[in-house]
């Protein structure tokens, strides 16, 4: 018996794409060093910035006599409870993508090897995809704390090994549902039970994390009374049967040197993990495979509606009936047949992929929840700094978002192409037109969330017509910048071979592109702030406003249209060659 043949599949699959990861990384680096040593820079940047920031953050609720622990731990307890939240959902998507939207896998189908062993190499795929932006996120804040406290070094050592653990029991849920979704979404029971569930959630996300109102009796206690009052529907957040609770538990004990109950903690999350690990790599690929074979299967998942069933073309027609988008598209009349056919395209492969518009449905219901909940807490606003601070926030947020859509959505258009990308080059429309054309259709379509939301959002602060025409015009050029700067890096780091939008944006191009734009947003709200005509400590001189401007202005062009000018530049010369 021969070496290979003796090695377990699952540890071949695992070594084979180790290696891809590393020869591919070394080719990026031999190929483009400036880049790496950009990424490098950037990304420790960010490290460095978010460490600065938390450590400041945390330091300021400390300087509240008596309630800078109490504030401290609650926020600890929510920052995990959400994380947990956004780390199964994340692992939903991507799951889903990876099982059953993935060449990959329904090559291994083929292959003499076990359900068991591919659904276990997809999961530990999906769940790194799902997980380094978590720990990306949160390691600068864990960081901060302990330097905060004052800790030994074994605190590093146990936060890493218990969040390590952590980032498992989101995943193992987020493939089960992926399953369960997989195998009964095309039906309509289902998908009514869904749907309403859904509404359900968002209702409870909207109206019931509402402000306590204070009255006159309630400022005669006790302070602590009363910010126990205020802060009551955030208690969900410590109910004990949550992971997040027993990360965050097991953290804040360590910290404050309750070694045994921090252990305790530790134990349950360790044998939680070990359960359902057990469970989901033994157990789950025998229904993966009667999911994956649904899905293969299926015609539409909305066959059992009316508006889902694709109706045949007429026998005495050669060509089949333009649908309703064609028609829609067909009323710009400045828009030429060629550049017409591929927005129908992108929007169509948009809608047929359900990962796609399913992480958009849940973006938006994040957006609704936060833009509801917006109009309770403007109602305390009653100085100018903390409206002026809040206006300001809210642009952050709102750029925020749209960074998020600009990553995920816009950066792997160019490369989602494919292998099929010749066909555009040789085609009369070009490379150069079509990459111009997807600029065009993300910057409308994130054009129209994005100025929307905070048009809404600043009538929500009751912002006079100044303020909303300042930060519409604003968001207006981030947006432009955000594009630009997505399908730019988008062309110059192309992968044709991946057909997983996740692990496009994963990848080196997409790592790059979400650090220059959370980089980019900070930057930008910061200088918009301090130049803002509407300082609380007065208006500032005209010289500071127009420098400001500037730079924001300056950024804006070398964020955007630099790199977007590139990736034309490099399509040119693809095309040439």
């Amino acid at each position: 018996m021969s070496r290979t043949a003796a090695i377990h599949p699952l540890r071949l699959l695992l070594q084979v794409n180790l290696r891809q990861l590393l020869r591919r990384f070394q080719s990026t680096a031999v190929q483009s060093p400036l880049w790496v040593i950009m990424v490098v820079i950037c990304t420790g940047g960010y490290l460095a910035l978010s460490f600065w920031l938390f450590y400041r953050g945390l330091r300021f609720l400390e300087t509240f006599p008596g309630l800078g622990a109490l504030l401290t731990e609650r926020l600890l307890f929510i920052l995990f409870a959400f994380l947990f939240i956004l780390l199964l959902l994340s692992s939903l998507v991507i799951s889903y993508s990876n099982l059953f939207r993935n060449r990959e896998t329904a090559f291994l189908v083929t292959l003499p090897i076990s359900r068991e062993t591919i659904f276990q190499w997809k999961f530990i795929e999906s769940a790194f995809l799902a997980s380094w932006a978590f720990v990306f996120l949160i390691a600068p804040l864990l960081a901060a704390y302990g330097l905060m406290r004052g800790v030994s070094w074994h605190f590093y050592v146990l936060t890493i090994l218990l969040v390590g653990m952590f980032v498992v029991i989101p995943s193992v849920l987020g493939s089960w549902f992926a399953v369960v979704l997989a195998r009964y979404l095309d039906r309509r029971s289902f998908q009514v039970s869904c749907v309403l569930i859904g509404l359900t959630l968002l209702s409870v996300v909207a109206f019931w994390p509402q402000p306590e109102p204070l009255t006159e009796d309630m400022l005669e206690v006790r302070v602590l009374a009363i910010l126990d009052q205020m802060l009551m529907q955030t208690r969900f957040a410590q109910f004990p049967l949550l992971p997040s609770y027993w990360l965050s538990s097991s953290v804040l004990h360590w910290a404050e040197g309750a070694f045994a109950t921090a252990g305790f903690f530790a134990l349950v999350l360790l044998s939680n993990v070990l359960l359902f690990g057990f469970l989901c790599l033994t157990y789950t690929g025998h229904f993966f495979y009667d999911a994956a074979s649904a899905v293969q299967s299926r015609n539409s998942v909305f066959g059992h509606w009316i508006f889902g069933r694709r109706h045949k073309p007429s026998s005495s027609s050669p060509w089949p009936a333009k649908g309703g988008l064609e028609k829609v598209i067909g009323w710009l009349p400045w828009l030429e047949p060629d550049l017409a056919a591929l927005i129908v395209k992108d929007i169509r492969i948009f809608w047929r992929d359900t990962t796609q518009w399913g992480q958009t449905l849940v973006l938006f219901g994040l957006l609704a929840a936060y833009i509801i909940n917006l109009r309770h807490f403007s109602t305390q606003l009653t100085n100018a700094f903390w409206v002026n601070a809040v206006a300001f926030l809210n642009l952050g947020a709102c750029s925020l978002n749209l960074a998020t859509l600009t990553t995920r959505f816009v950066f792997p258009q160019f490369s989602l192409e494919g292998k099929r990308v010749w066909i555009l080059g040789l085609a009369p429309l070009g490379l150069v037109r079509a990459v111009k054309t997807k600029f065009t259709l993300a910057f409308s379509a994130s054009l129209i969330v994005t100025l929307g939301l905070i048009l809404l959002s600043c009538r929500m602060l009751r912002l006079d017509f100044t303020r909303l025409s300042y930060f519409a015009v604003a968001i207006t050029i981030m947006t432009f910048s955000l594009n630009g700067l997505a399908v730019g890096l988008g062309a110059i780091y192309p992968n044709f071979r991946e057909e997983n939008p996740s692990k496009i944006v994963s990848g080196f191009g997409g790592t790059f592109c979400l650090i220059v734009s959370f980089l980019y947003i900070v930057f930008s709200v910061a200088v918009l702030a301090y130049g803002s005509p509407w300082v609380a400590s007065g208006a500032r001189s005209v010289s500071v406003t127009l420098l400001c401007m500037g730079s924001f202005l300056g950024l804006s062009f070398l964020v955007g249209w630099v790199p977007f000018y590139w990736g034309l530049k490099k399509v040119a010369n693809f095309e040439q060659t």
